[in-house]
């Protein structure tokens, strides 16, 4: 019924009134147990919600059918949900291709015109073109209710082990949503709304239905949710939010304290990879792609030799691409300490573990990472270009020609890359990107083994030396190589050159060199001459010291393996205690158990009884409050409550129901004289039109007519000439004899034939209609023979019932009497009658027969007989007519009963004797 209240709302253009209708009765506490129509009411709701763009609405609604059905259908919630989500998409892509289409029209509307003068004047004054206003007026508010829509469902579905499934479902979709619209802005809130989502379930872990996150599917659905995260974020190019989704990643993995698979290890150093080298952190970058090589190679199996050649080159390439210097040299304190912290940010991404003790840069660093290549056969692996350019920048000491040998090295690596066939998740290798860092590599190294080498060297010869930049950019370079402490040159633009040994002596590498050298000195005397080992001077003094000690050594070895079983004996003694003391409080446990068990089923009974009680006196409340709110209203119901009788307030009742009925009287009489009116009003207004509606049908009937009656005209002529021309045709054959012979003969036989069936059929109805009298009067008498049987049956039945109703009101009459009289005797109250003779005199002995010849009162009579029963009495001596009772009521028994005359008076004489005596 609501339902069609509703749309009939819909239909009168009153959607708010529907769905306010709607919300009252999902959100009221009658429909608290889930049903089946109440999934329908859900959908008729979403479609209001939709179409008006109530994104509160719809979220107390689903608040509220959550509650109803998350613990006894999930499905239903389900679908529900996602016909929210689809009817949002619908709505959005809806209004998309309205705009576009808007856009369109304008642009294809006028050719001559570009712009209507209209559209001119908007561009003028709110300055934004005629796309930008059809998306802020159709596009802006779809998108905002859809992304209200996913922020609700994720808000709705939160941390419920239920409906995880559908929650990692709703995110994937707002992903793509971000991604497909290109809506950054909405990407960082929704990673910001998953992220306190996973907080707040470490946060509150008492919490019901709360997500097990060890278990493996909850685990993989919350890994699924933040890897596509991460991919979504590094496809917008927003790097920050994708370095965070890692930080998120290894968060979860180091909660649950398990590694995630391999193929989703890939993804994740695969996009860490692409974080490092966007942010320019490329030693971090080079073990992302060192972990991404071993993964490959170890779990891979379908990999081929040349995508592991590529990959393995990737990581060489990526590894000297690093700075060959420190920058935290020369760095303050405040600058190390941040560094620090972001070094081990960074080494536990990779899952590297960093002892806050040490240095970072001591585990962290180019030298190691250079090791580790080859110490795991990544080296091997590698292309015959990248090796010879490893060993080129690593290795050779070609302080004039290292550049140029190096630059055709580069060219061929340049085009080396492509897509991995036979590894689909990792990234697209291109070691083009790595050139410009080599480049830079290699003009490092050749300034440092230059300045080695020479002292002094013109910048013309550098250029030549290097040909990958021009003079500014090697400056730039090497006055950032000089400011970390990796080279020691100054330029000399006056002279044209450069020099690499004027070098500062306040520099750390001068200002200590004489105590350097004489410390390396007094290392190589101590190992050539080294001291010879003289005997004690507290040996030579005490020579029984070693024995004293070897004594006290045994001594404290045995005091410290007594101590050693003490500790065990006393740590034995503290088990046992516990376990005794655990004992204990298992029983009193058990002891409590039970009395909390017992206090709660008491409890619950004494509540039970006590709801009982006040159901019923609860009822009882609410039926008179309904009596009197039906009867009165709510308005007078609380005056009637106070201090008033019941049939003051049935006589107020009355006079409201007399004051409601005047009331409906004045109104139905307005009602009528409304009505009259309209009505009047109406046939007013329609007599001119009707009079003019029939005129013109009499007119169009008149033509009709006319028509009808010259077609009828021409058809009768028509068939008068064809009739003439079949008379003529059919003349000849009338002079023909023989033919009207056959003819009457053919008529004779045919009508003989007529009347022997219509003879045979009037035979057949007569007899049919005689069977069916003779069976109509024989169910007939067998009715009236059942009725007279079942009459009879009821009048004996009757007669029988009078007759057993009379016998048993005389027994009872008499078994009374009976009491009465012995109570009499037993009180002493009844007077002693004179004994009487036992004979009767003649004279009485007809009546005392005519008595006994009559029948007794309830006994059955025979109806040949009852007439001579009634004719006795008669015939005898008529007696005195018996005395009426108080009530009215005359003794009609014949006085021949034996306990009214004789019985009672000889009883009475034989028992005076004894009491005599």
């Amino acid at each position: 019924p609501i339902l069609f209240s509703v749309a009939e709302l819909i239909n009168v253009g009153q959607k708010q009134d529907a769905l306010q209708a709607l919300h009252d009765l999902i959100t009221s506490k009658r429909y608290r147990a889930w049903q089946k129509p109440l999934e329908k009411i859900m959908f008729k709701y979403i479609e209001l919600c939709v179409d008006m763009r109530k994104g509160r609405y719809a979220k107390d609604g689903l608040i509220q059918y959550r509650i109803v059905c998350q613990q006894v259908n999930v499905n239903s919630l389900e679908e529900v949900i996602k016909y929210f989500m689809h009817l949002s998409t619908e709505k959005a892509e809806v209004a998309r291709n309205q705009a576009e289409a808007l856009e369109e029209a304008l642009d294809v509307e006028d050719l001559e015109a570009d712009k209507r003068p209209e559209d001119l004047m908007l561009s003028y004054v709110s300055g934004e073109k005629g796309k930008d206003r059809s998306d802020r007026e159709l596009v802006t508010p779809w998108f905002k209710f859809l992304w209200e829509t996913y922020r609700t469902v994720l808000e709705i579905l939160r941390n419920n082990s239920k409906l995880e499934n559908l929650y990692a479902m709703t995110a994937h979709r707002a992903f793509q949503f971000c991604k497909q619209y290109k809506r950054t802005t909405e990407l960082r809130r929704l990673c910001e709304i998953i992220r306190n989502h996973l907080s707040n379930l470490n946060k509150y872990k008492d919490q019901r239905d709360r997500p097990d996150l060890t278990a493996p599917e909850s685990l993989q659905l919350y890994l699924d949710t933040r890897f596509e995260q991460l991919k979504i974020a590094t496809e917008l190019e927003l790097w920050q939010e994708a370095f965070r989704s890692v930080e998120d990643i290894h968060g979860l993995m180091c909660l649950v304290k398990k590694t995630p698979k391999p193929s989703l290890l890939v993804i994740y150093y695969a996009k860490l990879s692409e974080i490092f080298w966007i942010s320019g952190s490329h030693l971090y970058h080079a073990y992302a792609w060192l972990k991404l090589f071993l993964l490959q190679k170890k779990f891979n199996k379908n990999l081929s030799q040349k995508d592991l050649q590529t990959i393995a080159s990737s990581v060489v390439i990526a590894a000297l691409s690093v700075p060959p210097y420190d920058h935290s040299h020369g760095a303050s304190h405040l600058e190390l300490e941040n560094e620090k912290v972001r070094n081990m940010r960074m080494a536990n991404l990779i899952n590297f573990i960093i002892d806050p003790k040490l240095e970072s840069r001591e585990l962290l660093s180019r030298s190691a990472l250079l090791l580790e290549l080859v110490s795991k056969g990544v080296m091997s692996c590698a292309l015959p270009e990248v090796k010879d350019l490893f060993h080129l920048l690593e290795d050779e000491f070609l302080p004039l020609d290292l550049c140029l040998k190096a630059q055709p090295l580069l060219n061929k690596i340049s085009k080396i890359g492509g897509k991995l066939a036979s590894a689909s998740s990792v990234p697209e290798v291109e070691l083009s990107k790595y050139v410009p860092p080599l480049e830079k590599l290699g003009t490092l190294r050749l300034l440092q083994q230059a300045s080695q080498v020479y002292q002094t060297m013109t910048i013309e010869s550098i250029l030549q030396m290097i040909p990958f930049f021009d003079f500014s950019v090697v400056e730039k370079i090497s006055v950032d190589a000089v400011k970390h402490r990796f080279l020691t040159m100054k330029v000399d633009h006056v002279n044209a050159a450069v020099s690499f040994s004027d070098m500062d002596f306040e520099s750390d590498g001068l200002k200590n060199h004489l105590s350097s050298f004489a410390e390396s000195l007094n290392r190589a005397r101590l190992m050539i001459f080294a001291p010879l080992r003289e005997g004690s001077k507290i040996g030579n003094i005490l020579p029984g010291l070693a024995e004293v000690f070897e004594k006290e050594h045994k001594k404290l070895l045995a005091r410290k393996i007594i101590i050693e079983q003490r500790k065990e004996e006393q740590e034995r003694q503290l088990v046992e205690k516990e376990r005794a003391e655990e004992m204990k409080r298992q029983q009193l446990k058990k002891i409590k158990d039970a009395e909390d068990k017992k206090r709660v089923a008491t409890d619950s009974q004494r509540r039970r009884n006590e709801q009982i009680l006040k159901d019923v006196e609860e009822r009882e409340r609410l039926a008179t409050l309904a009596l009197v709110e039906e009867k009165l209203g709510k308005k007078q119901k609380k005056q009637v409550l106070d201090g008033m009788s019941k049939q003051e307030i049935m006589e107020v009742v009355l006079q409201e129901q007399v004051k409601e009925r005047q009331e409906l009287e004045k109104k139905l009489q307005k009602l009528v004289k409304q009505t009259d009116y309209l009505e009047r009003a109406r046939r007013e207004e329609a007599a001119p039109l009707i009079e003019a509606a029939y005129q013109q049908c009499l007119v169009e009937e008149q033509i009709l007519h006319e028509r009808e009656q010259q077609l009828e005209v021409e058809r009768s002529r028509q068939g008068h000439d064809n009739d003439l021309k079949e008379k003529n045709r059919l003349a000849r054959m009338l002079n023909n004899k023989e033919r009207e012979e056959h003819i009457g003969q053919i008529l004779l036989e045919r009508k003989q034939e007529r009347e022997a069936k219509r003879k045979m059929i009037y035979y057949l109805k007569t007899e049919e209609e005689r069977l069916n009298k003779l069976k109509q009067e024989e169910e007939a008498r067998e009715r009236e023979e059942k009725e007279r049987k079942k009459k009879e049956d009821a009048e004996r039945q009757a007669k029988l019932d009078a007759i057993a109703a009379k016998q048993r009101q005389k027994e009872q009459e008499i078994e009374e009497k009976k009491r009465k009289e012995k109570e009499q005797l037993l009180a002493g109250d009844l007077p002693i009658r004179p004994s009487e003779p036992l004979s009767r005199p003649q004279s009485e002995a007809p009546p005392a027969a005519a008595a006994s010849a009559a029948p007794a009162p309830g006994r059955y009579v025979p109806r040949h007989l009852r007439g001579n029963v009634e004719a006795a009495p008669a015939r005898s001596a008529p007696a005195a007519a018996p005395e009426g009772d108080r009530w009215g009521r005359r003794d009609d028994r014949p006085s021949g009963d034996k306990w009214r005359s004789g019985s009672a008076t000889s009883w009475s004489s034989s028992r005076n004797p004894s009491r005599g005596s």
